[in-house]
């Protein structure tokens, strides 16, 4: 899961990293994807619906899944960890941080809290067994991000 106050940021980070572009995931992409064959007030249920079934889908497949998320706040990730936690697929954070003139107002709260929850080692009672903060120039330094099984243990 990768999170940030900057959807262009993220979306930019994820661009240049993540070879798979079946394995990206996003609300904003399903939501696209329905615009236009969905009636507009159904279109963000509708499109929850979707993310989380493809989701279920790709994990149950044990493929990978690289989830772009729009909204700060943990009852947002709650559904997806809990999934890849029931399939026991590993789930990881990635917060990237932007600069405070790039977070809208609304988002201020549930950023703080994210931040809190990160600094305080929180997010393994979310149910994440990784979780990375990149902030500055630490973001444009990482040359890739490898998805691979863990190592076999010897018996």
């Amino acid at each position: 899961m990768v999170a940030s106050a900057s959807h262009a940021e993220r979306d930019r980070f994820l661009d240049r990293l993540i070879e798979d572009r079946a394995s990206l995931l996003s609300l904003g992409k399903v939501r696209t994807l329905l615009e236009g064959r969905v009636a507009e007030e159904e279109l963000q249920a509708r499109a929850e619906e979707l993310l989380r079934a493809a989701v279920s889908k790709r994990l149950e497949s044990r493929e990978t899944v690289v989830l772009a998320v729009d909204d700060l706040n943990a009852g947002a990730r709650e559904p997806f960890v809990r999934i890849a936690a029931a399939l026991k697929r590993p789930r990881h954070l990635i917060l990237l941080e932007t600069a405070r003139d790039q977070v809208r107002e609304e988002d201020h709260a549930a950023l703080n809290e994210l931040r809190r929850a990160l600094d305080a080692g929180e997010l393994g009672g979310e149910g994440f067994q990784t979780a990375l903060r990149l902030g500055g120039g630490s973001a444009s330094e990482v040359k890739r991000i490898l998805f691979r099984p863990p190592p076999r243990e010897e018996p």
